[in-house]
């Protein structure tokens, strides 16, 4: 007889969840990206001056 417990595995979604500072990294990084990308693709699109 072997324990239900120790047989399950924990769901990747609910191991990211449960680590907050996980979350907070991924919650500070994501949006840093976003707009790093936003102001290169906004600096790209700007006419050049005459």
């Amino acid at each position: 007889m072997s324990n239900n417990d120790e047989d399950e595995r924990i769901p990747a979604m609910q191991s990211l969840i449960d680590n907050p500072f996980l979350l907070l990294f991924i919650g500070v990084v994501m949006p840093t990206v976003f707009y790093i990308i936003w102001g290169i693709m906004e600096i790209v699109t700007l006419p050049v001056a005459p």
